[in-house]
């Protein structure tokens, strides 16, 4: 069982005629929908075709909404793109009067643009391919001087080095497609651009607000969410995942400095029990070539090694050339660095205490599971989901095979590192005969086989979240 798991971006290329089966069938357990793009018609339309294949072949789905946020954004060029020479002047304007830009000048979307600036900061243009530094402010202009010129085109994103710029996380736009994400059933929400709790604290306001029960992942790329690690560690904890956005977070903090900020990220987040994707170009060159490069290769076993509970695609699956080779390629590297030892060790908590009995029965079977020779799997009865993500935390390349009755509990654990999930309702049953039907569900489904040494955990009533208290040692 691959335990990593695999979020694939959907777009023009999955929209071709068989392809979207062929990727969810290939290994994909999460798709992602950028409302960066696209329609609400669109974006139900791909729902509700996930949801079609994943019944159709008894497949476990999850479906996340990826918000667009604040984009900053110059504006359109008069005459198609400019190119701009190292030491040339270039002036930024926030004025209300947008006209087409030209050699001189453009621009930009973001009205504040020009408050948050200061004489000395540096201005990355196109993800970071293009910088110059402001020289003067003079009312709505920022008068900059090329340090790095290049090509530029319309509507290129902006980010100041070292972050800091002031844009709200949620635009209107997001605010008006929340309400769409409640209507769809989305599972996941990502939060782009979040600087602290506060943002997530008001997305998840409004998806209350607006009836849904989607969790919550936070992307982590701005320079203050990253480096500042009180602040990262506040985000993460009222967060149900995070994203590791190496994108926008390359450009504001430096690409030599990702590893590093990676790592404490996916460490801190599993610290605190919460989930981690890592994002951005992991297989770039899978766009147009048929095969991964070497360093790719390398970059998403590193992540699987760090624990990352997710790799995502974007690109790669949403509108490059070989999208299902895409997904069984990253499945391979997965499997691969699955082996690893490092892999299976662990060391989560073992010096801490817990404070709720079904986190203590999770960390307890975890520990027995990976010291008592011969364990097959842990079988896990959840209504919340909980148990079997606190199960996740600890290193093991022992299957976690969670059952719920509850369908969109189902959904949630298709981002969850080493969980499979089933439907199965357990209050059908007289709860003395409850281990022996759950068995005999996983052994008629070929989960399992008889005389498997299996370790299982439920709550002595059934029915009710929070109030897993019991495990055992059994023979399927």
């Amino acid at each position: 069982m691959r335990r990593t798991k695999i979020l694939a971006t959907l777009g023009p290329a999955t929209d071709q005629p068989g392809v979207l089966e062929e990727l969810l069938l290939s290994g994909a357990n999460i798709v992602r929908l950028n409302f960066s793009h696209g329609s609400a018609q669109d974006h139900n339309r791909r729902a509700e075709q996930v949801r079609a294949i994943a019944a159709k072949h008894g497949l476990n789905i999850a479906i996340l909404a990826d918000l667009q946020g604040p984009k900053i954004r110059i504006g359109r060029f008069a005459d198609g793109p400019i190119e701009l020479k190292n030491g040339a002047d270039f002036c930024l304007s926030t004025g209300p009067e947008q006209v087409g830009g030209n050699e001189k000048r453009v621009g930009v979307d973001y009205a504040d643009l020009h408050s948050d600036c200061r004489e000395g900061d540096v201005l990355l243009l196109d993800d970071g391919r293009i910088s110059m530094a402001v020289v003067e402010i003079m009312g709505h202009e920022i008068h900059c001087k090329v340090i790095e010129g290049g090509v530029l085109s319309n509507n290129k994103g902006i980010n100041r080095q070292g972050g800091g710029l002031s844009a709200p996380a949620l635009s209107d736009k997001d605010k008006s497609d929340i309400k769409v994400i409640a209507e769809i059933g989305f599972d996941y929400v990502a939060i782009s651009f979040p600087k602290n709790a506060s943002d997530i604290q008001i997305a998840k306001d409004l998806l209350l607000e607006a009836r849904s029960y989607a969790r919550i992942v936070a992307k982590i790329e701005r320079a203050e969410a990253a480096l500042n690690q009180a602040n990262l560690e506040q985000i993460i904890e009222v967060s149900d995942a995070v994203m590791v956005a190496r994108g926008d977070l390359g450009v504001e903090i430096g690409d030599a400095e990702l590893p590093a900020v990676q790592k404490q990220i996916i460490l801190s987040a599993r610290q605190q029990n919460r989930l981690v994707i890592v994002a951005t170009q992991m297989m770039e060159s899978m766009i147009t070539c048929s095969t991964p490069t070497r360093a790719e290769v390398f970059d998403i076993a590193n992540a699987v090694l760090d624990g990352a509970d997710a790799v995502m695609l974007s690109a790669e699956t949403a509108s490059g050339d070989y999208p299902v080779k895409a997904v069984r390629a990253m499945a391979n590297i997965c499997l691969s660095a699955e082996k690893s030892p490092q892999t299976r060790k662990s060391n989560h908590r073992v010096d801490g205490c817990f404070q709720r009995t079904d986190e203590a029965i999770a960390m307890a079977s975890m520990y027995t599971a990976n010291h008592l020779e011969g364990v097959k799997a842990i079988v896990c009865l959840t209504e919340s989901g909980n148990t079997p993500l606190w199960m996740s935390r600890i290193r093991s390349g022992i299957p976690i095979l969670a059952l719920t009755s509850h369908d969109k509990t189902q959904r949630r654990m298709a981002l969850v590192r080493g969980v499979e999930s089933f439907i199965f309702d357990p209050t059908v049953f007289p709860y003395g005969s409850v281990n022996e039907q759950a068995l005999l569900f996983l052994k008629k489904n070929n989960i399992i086989q008889a005389e498997d040494l299996l370790i299982l955990t439920k709550g002595s009533r059934m029915g009710l979240g929070g109030l897993t208290n019991a495990m055992q040692i059994v023979v399927a």
